[in-house]
């Protein structure tokens, strides 16, 4: 089996670690690093369980994008920081959090993990980037944000999301079927109907009202029955009789919602993405010494010991 690319949701799974970990992990000076164990943890078993050739963690730029913010105002709005320095939209991140990403991202480089971003977008446009550029190996992301499952895809090469939202040891493995089965999708487009469904369906949590009256049950039907959102909305139009009149009515009265809400929900697929020159699983650490460094002084210590065992030179598997 050729192995795989995997691309971690960088942030996702360091605000999974952080609120399932104690804080009382801390470093000798008192700085919490429960996300930053955690973090590193579940890299380690990523490479131990997936043994990928290939990794990026892919960061957040921009939390809340100005072009998704213009096409709708509401996105993530509830997230912003009450106040902030300079009067950007700072996301409300817990103060004992903050501190632990410069580690994290620290780390990552001393190990030799390659991050990549790109400057207005979000870790998913970048994800949603190296997906559609890559043709040859089959792709893994790692996440807990189930808006990802709209990248899964058979060709040219398949691409599958590892949800992790119940954390590692409850991971989900989801392709183009299993979302399809799950949602009642069709199985050939399963990725762009979910990302067309969550649409309809919304979603609280990013700010995304949704179609009143149309959950997710009657979102999938419509769109399994019309094949897309356009689709559907031009049968609505037309009052075709497989829309059922009260959604007719709901459809065209979210006609302004359902303009805007495709550039906020599907992932850009050619955002500027800035890193990796390379992103092959290093065979060892690329500065061992900064590791070691790190590793004392933010009391990492399991953590970063089953990080490096994992590494490909440390366990014989082949690096490609």
């Amino acid at each position: 089996m050729t192995a795989p690319l995997v691309l971690l949701d960088a942030a996702s799974l360091y605000f999974r670690s952080f609120f399932a970990l104690p804080e009382s992990l801390t470093a000798p000076d008192g700085t919490p690093v429960n996300a930053v164990r955690g973090f590193a943890d579940t890299v380690a078993r990523v490479l131990t369980d997936r043994r990928p050739a290939r990794l990026v963690a892919c960061l957040d730029a921009d939390w809340r994008p100005e072009f998704r913010v213009r096409a709708l105002p509401s996105y993530k709005a509830h997230r912003v920081a009450e106040s902030s320095e300079d009067g950007s939209d700072a996301e409300e991140v817990p103060d004992t959090l903050a501190p632990q990403v410069p580690i994290i991202l620290e780390l990552l480089e001393a190990v030799g993990i390659a991050t990549a971003e790109a400057e207005g977008f979000e870790a998913d446009d970048v994800i949603g980037t190296l997906v559609a550029g890559e043709s040859q190996r089959p792709v893994e992301v790692v996440t807990g944000d189930r808006d990802l499952f709209q990248l899964v895809r058979f060709e040219p090469s398949p691409v599958s999301v590892i949800y992790v939202g119940k954390g590692w040891a409850k991971a989900e493995v989801l392709g183009p079927a299993e979302v399809a089965d799950r949602y009642a999708l069709p199985v050939e487009h399963a990725g762009s109907a979910y990302a067309d469904m969550s649409m309809l369906r919304g979603d609280p949590s990013d700010g995304l009202p949704g179609v009143p009256g149309i959950g997710e049950k009657t979102a999938a039907k419509l769109v399994t029955r019309f094949g897309s959102l356009e689709a559907l909305l031009e049968a609505a139009r037309e009052a075709h009789p497989d829309v059922p009149p009260r959604a007719r009515t709901k459809l065209l009265e979210s006609a302004d919602y359902l303009a805007a809400a495709p550039l906020v929900v599907r992932v850009a697929t050619d955002a500027p993405v800035t890193g990796p020159v390379d992103d092959h699983v290093p065979a060892e650490p690329a500065a061992p010494e900064r590791v070691a460094e790190l590793a004392e002084r933010y009391n990492l210590g399991g953590s970063v010991t089953r990080l490096l065992a994992a590494l490909p030179g440390q366990t014989g598997r082949p690096t490609s």
